[in-house]
């Protein structure tokens, strides 16, 4: 442990520290608060709970639409401009939500918010790590992603200590300054401009090369689509998770404490992981944290909810989760190299932020129409689709 963090304030690994900060602040404000904030916002507007939670789709969806472009940005000029000019507009975003009282102005800042999450988030992360370190990138990805874990185990309490503390309007304030005044500067001046040239692949990798395979056709489609499933359902996820414990008879303060159990799972994952040196082919890291986190909704579809049943599920997700986002970054590195390596992770990053968008409103309509059952369910087969999907791809040999 004591060698992950040697030197990381020296040259290229000052950007695992910056990453490492910015991603569970960056998380934390633009991802896991809604699930806490948007009933407070529909009946400040009087709006119905589906039309406010568009807004948070819309970001997703832009996200997605920006993202191969943020990400071929990182490639050819660094993580630096491209992720603080980001965390910029995000801020904006979030200074105009409280005074977004009509639907126009309301959905003009969830672009921006967009913006802010297709260019500071794990993608733009592993881009920027991709280009920094080269084929080297895996276990600072990996390093990243243990903070980045801990983003829901902070961001919710928070969340709900700053709205019983200063109202909705207060939160977003607060959300404005963090991406302002800390995530945009540590980017900016903070964030290494070096670039590999190559000489970061290591000498294990110079005498058995790894092959790879151009991005497109069958394996490039399996893999977009396995991870759009996941995203799918991480969404879905999120704005939902709490709402339907606590309808299921836990009491609020015990559902925010469960939910603040997903962050340690995933981050144990991913220090395994990392303690193991990243020896385990992330296809097979992917196939199997898809099959795990099927059967922790499974468990809570079927077993009935209780707090135990409940954390139990939240151990489960948390860690499938945790080494889901390490394949995330590493897979497409292993099947299509490290060439435009932010371009192509930008491409697999499209269909999922886009699906992933609708996810928040198709779960509320499956809710109301059906149940939570229905709801647990539904995100039990997206996510044997996705293990199908990994389970049919083939490596080049």
């Amino acid at each position: 442990m004591a060698r992950m963090f040697y030197g990381i304030f020296n040259g290229s690994s000052r950007a695992i520290t910056v990453l490492a900060v910015t991603q569970i602040l960056g998380w934390g404000v633009l991802f896991y608060p809604p699930a806490l904030t948007m009933a407070y916002v529909a009946k400040a507007h009087g709006w119905s709970l589906a039309v406010t939670l568009s807004g948070f789709s819309l970001a997703l969806a832009f996200s997605g639409l920006i993202a191969p472009t943020a990400c071929g940005l990182i490639d050819r000029h660094g993580g630096s401009l491209v992720m603080s000019i980001g965390a910029l507009t995000g801020a904006v975003g979030m200074l105009l939500l409280p005074f977004a009282d009509n639907l126009a102005l309301y959905f003009i800042a969830w672009l921006l918010l967009g913006v802010a999450m297709g260019s500071i988030l794990y993608d733009p992360a592993f881009a920027t790590l991709a280009r920094i370190f080269g084929a080297n990138a895996r276990k600072p990805m990996t390093i990243i992603t243990f903070s980045g874990g801990l983003a829901s185990t902070l961001a919710w309490p928070a969340t709900h200590l700053l709205i019983e503390s200063t109202g909705w309007h207060g939160a977003y304030f607060a959300f404005a300054a963090v991406l302002g005044l800390i995530i945009a500067p540590l980017h900016a001046f903070a964030l290494p401009r070096s670039h590999h040239h190559g000489s970061a692949v290591t000498a294990e990798a110079i005498v058995s090369p790894a092959k790879t395979i151009p991005p497109r056709g069958r394996p490039f489609f399996l893999i977009a689509a396995g991870f759009a499933a996941h995203a799918i359902v991480l969404s879905g996820t999120s704005a939902h998770l709490l709402p339907i414990l606590e309808r299921g008879g836990v009491s609020a303060v015990n559902a925010v404490a469960i939910g603040t159990l997903i962050g340690p799972a995933q981050v144990l994952s991913r220090l395994g992981d990392y303690l193991s040196g990243g020896l385990s082919p992330p296809l097979w890291v992917a196939r199997a944290s898809m099959a795990l986190m099927a059967c922790a909704f499974a468990l809570l579809a079927y077993a009935g909810i209780s707090s135990s049943v409940a954390a139990i599920f939240a151990v489960m997700y948390g860690v499938a989760n945790g080494v889901v986002t390490i394949a995330r970054g590493a897979l497409p590195m292993a099947l299509f190299g490290v060439a435009g390596y932010g371009r192509v992770v930008g491409r697999i990053a499209r269909p999922a932020q886009i699906l992933q968008a609708f996810a928040p409103s198709a779960f509320a309509f499956i809710v109301e129409q059906w149940s939570d059952r229905t709801a647990l369910g539904f995100s039990t087969a997206m996510l044997v689709i996705a293990f199908c999907c990994f389970l049919a791809i083939r490596r080049p040999v």
